[in-house]
């Protein structure tokens, strides 16, 4: 081994990314040793012991880049870091995954990204690691939590607020609402939903009958369990391979092409979020299975 190993350099977050960046085949830190000139093994380890990449740390690096805009939205959304090959690390546990549409091994992490609808820029501003051992929150508190910090802490501008299925429970959708933000949410087929003023039982969303120029200009829908006169503008919206119905607070709205259109920023980003994930799949089912280490890293 060289003698360069020992000079007693310690390696920099900048190292590292840089390293994560370039290898191909191997992400460990035995291998990123092996590779490098000058950093041996140990102060690696100690490196990754010590660092942690905090949600004020990632804000703190993006917040003089971004943006602002009024006429810009807040994305949640949630991936899972696949850690099937792990057993000590802190953090990992069986969870779903959209990403493999079923339950895997790993670390689950929510993220909230910014938006100018303007530009089409975007920027991850916030994440939480999802933890209920350790913290006893969902991933719903998780994003109030950031929704809240956004407003209050960061003081961004926005308008809008894009979310998936998962998040479209009554707690956090009025939270929006009451915050003077509007949401735009995909509802699961099978939730409950009255367009008849009461006249009817509630029935599945699905099951909806459209009439007119419903189909063009959406329909005002009470969801079960809601405040009887909290309502809001349900639109049937054609995605890929499969059809939404997009619930929102937003009662000037009255076109669904731009529900479509607003639904399509969401998608993108979902799109590349699973990009990201497939191509980190891609290299890890190439690589050795990491040494188990101890973290209590997201990363």
């Amino acid at each position: 081994m060289s003698q360069s190993k020992y000079s007693g350099l310690k390696p920099a977050r900048r190292d590292y990314c840089q390293f994560i960046l370039l290898t191909l085949i191997n992400y460990t830190q035995t291998y990123m040793a092996e590779h490098h000139p000058v950093f041996s093994h140990d102060a690696i380890n100690r490196y990754l012991m010590e660092d942690e990449v905090s949600p004020t740390a990632v804000w703190l690096a993006v917040s003089e880049g971004i943006r602002r805009s009024e006429n810009a939205c807040l994305i949640f959304d949630d991936t899972v870091l696949d850690k099937r090959h792990s057993f000590k690390i802190e953090l990992v546990r069986r969870q779903y995954s959209g990403n493999e549409h079923g339950v895997v091994k790993g670390i689950g992490v929510v993220n909230c990204r910014y938006v100018n609808l303007d530009t089409g820029e975007h920027w991850i501003i916030d994440w939480r690691v999802y933890d209920p051992d350790g913290d006893g929150k969902s991933k719903l508190d998780h994003v109030r939590d950031m929704f809240d910090d956004a407003i209050a802490r960061k003081g961004l501008p926005f308008r809008a607020v894009l979310m998936d299925s998962w998040y479209a429970a009554k707690e956090l959708m009025l939270h929006i609402d009451q915050a003077g933000k509007v949401f735009y949410c995909p509802l699961k087929c099978n939730r409950l939903v009255d367009d008849s003023q009461g006249k009817n039982p509630y029935q599945a969303v699905a099951d909806l009958d459209w009439f007119g120029d419903e189909m063009l200009r959406g329909k005002r829908v009470k969801i079960h369990g809601f405040p009887k006169d909290k309502k809001v503008m349900l639109f049937r919206v054609a995605a890929t391979n499969r059809t939404e119905y997009v619930a929102t607070n937003d009662f000037s709205q009255d076109s669904s092409v731009a529900v479509k259109t607003m639904c399509a920023v969401r998608w993108k980003v979902e799109q590349y979020h699973r990009e990201a994930n497939r191509c980190s799949e891609s290299r890890n089912a190439n690589a050795a299975p990491p040494a188990p280490r101890k973290t209590t890293s997201a990363a």
